[in-house]
């Protein structure tokens, strides 16, 4: 089964309509102010309603360390399908979030060895908090964003993960290294932001394209 991709940050009708014709799994709409990728509600809801209704592509909100009170209020304007928490949210936040709001759940995971993986793991023990866990490149402590900075990972750290779960990456890729990040790696998604951007927060639609293509027909590892 090819890669799945998600195409996050999306700001515009222009990146939303080029990720959706690629054929995106998934796109990430941001709901974080600090972020250049960042959407008010209204804007959230009108790109939400421009995916055509027989389209596949499904909607991610991207929060970090939200309150109740802003997931409530993101599932009640935006309503997207999934929900990514991108913060340091603990095993029992997750757990409350799952159980309050019933939105599956991809949990980003900063990873910078082997034991910031195998600690992801715990969002996906008996009664999976997460359905998905989300390795991201783990940024630098005075870092403004928790994501999208188009730093990578050594992809080693993965070895052997794709024998145990499926799992989602993220981390510096772009459409000339992605190919070779699925075969390395056997991620079931690919996740990318900065690197189909033509400048911070304006999605480049050709770049889009070539991600796509390299990932749909990229061979996962064995």
């Amino acid at each position: 089964m090819p890669t799945a991709v998600k195409i996050c940050g999306i700001t515009d009708a222009t990146g939303l309509d080029a990720a959706v014709a690629g054929g995106a799994d998934y796109v990430g709409l941001v709901f974080f102010p600090k972020s250049p990728r960042n959407l008010a509600h209204g804007a959230a809801r009108a790109l939400r309603d421009r995916i055509p209704h027989n389209s596949s592509t499904k909607t991610v909100a991207l929060v970090v360390d939200p309150t109740d009170a802003d997931l409530f209020a993101i599932i009640h304007d935006v309503d997207p399908d999934l929900i990514q928490l991108h913060g340091h949210e603990s095993l029992e936040r997750v757990a409350a979030i799952r159980a309050h709001f019933k939105k599956p759940i991809l949990k980003a995971i900063p990873v910078a060895s082997a034991a910031d993986m195998e600690s992801g793991l715990a969002y996906l023990a008996p009664g999976r908090l997460a359905d998905i866990v989300l390795y991201d490149a783990k940024p630098d402590p005075a870092a403004v964003l928790p994501g999208g900075n188009g730093l990578a990972f050594d992809w080693h750290i993965l070895d052997g993960i794709k024998d145990r779960t499926d799992f989602a990456l993220a981390g510096g890729l772009t459409p000339d290294n992605v190919a070779e990040a699925i075969a390395r790696t056997g991620a079931t998604i690919v996740d990318v932001s900065s690197g189909v951007e033509s400048t911070p927060g304006r999605k480049d639609p050709g770049l889009i394209r070539r991600f796509l293509q390299a990932a749909k027909g990229a061979k996962q590892g064995t």
